[in-house]
């Protein structure tokens, strides 16, 4: 019997209902409640009128809260640095949609080359795809986390069982080939619903999203991404890019190969350095052992 001991996973935590969504189910209980009691009420359509109005209004609220990837009305979402790691110099680099077998091993062959640190958020599909991809990751210092197993184009309109699938399935995925269960989550585009943080607090995950981003998946121009980045950078802030899905530049090339060494030049210039998002926020509590369903 192999005695390797199993990656570490983050401990459940609390849902803790935003006021914004006790509003909603407040909403939706009263007019349950006053859908039953309408025979011994004699409610009629004036009321009904209201009451459709203030149900279509509470779900295009939440929709757009939805659709708002910084959004903090859903639920906790880790939009910078906090202030001490701000205070090091620090700032994140997060890299999305890999592993990529064309890209990430030149991505980590720039970070290694001026000595940065990085926090990639993996697909679990691709990650089961290149599993060498994973390992290198986290032996070369940088954290895998959790990018959903699929990355559906939909995930914002799963409900809380399909959720559940995604965020579990990348979960087991990532933690058995990187050698330690993802801390933190990043939605698919950064779009989800009201049913996403109970599943990440059931999983013990932090949803993580950026204070900036270069779109360099829909911009072939490295100029256009780095400027994009770098405008009004400082200590403290998540960068978002691309080692999957990265559009091609005039060379033909992932146009993330030609941003990264100069938004490290950048970086350096300003005495900032590029971390990861684990070592720059404290956990909130110590790990647990990893049950087997992740094994």
């Amino acid at each position: 019997m192999s005695t390797t001991p199993l990656p570490s996973a983050p401990v459940p935590r609390p849902w803790r209902p935003t006021p914004l969504v006790l509003l909603s189910l407040a909403l939706h209980a009263a007019l349950g409640l006053a859908l039953l009691l309408t025979p011994l009420l004699g409610l009629g359509w004036t009321f009904w009128g209201w009451g459709l109005a203030l149900f279509v209004l509470d779900h295009a609220i939440l929709c757009a809260t939805g659709l708002w990837p910084r959004s903090t009305l859903l639920g906790p979402n880790h939009r910078r640095l906090p202030a001490a790691a701000a205070a090091r110099g620090e700032v994140a680099l997060t890299i999305d949609d890999g592993p990529d077998p064309a890209v990430t091993p030149r991505i980590l062959d720039l970070l290694d080359h001026h000595s940065a640190r990085a926090t990639f958020f993996c697909i679990g599909d691709r990650a089961a795809a290149h599993p060498d991809l994973v390992r290198a990751i986290a032996i070369r210092g940088h954290r895998v986390e959790n990018h959903s197993q699929g990355h559906p184009l939909r995930f914002s309109t799963l409900g809380p069982r399909g959720l559940a699938r995604e965020v579990g399935a990348a979960q087991a995925t990532l933690a058995a080939l990187a050698g330690s269960a993802p801390r933190f989550f990043r939605a698919p585009a950064g779009l989800r619903n009201p049913f996403l943080e109970p599943v990440l607090a059931r999983c013990g995950l932090e949803l993580a999203t950026w204070t900036r981003r270069g779109f360099d998946t829909r911009c072939g121009d490295a100029a256009t991404v780095l400027a994009r980045l770098t405008h009004n950078l400082a200590a403290g802030d998540i960068l978002l890019l691309h080692d999957g899905n990265a559009a091609p530049g005039p060379d033909g090339e992932p146009v993330v190969l030609a941003v990264l060494p100069r938004l490290l030049d950048a970086l350096a210039a300003q005495g900032l350095t590029p971390v990861t998002l684990d070592a720059a926020i404290p956990a909130q509590r110590p790990a647990a052992p990893l049950s087997s369903s992740f094994a």
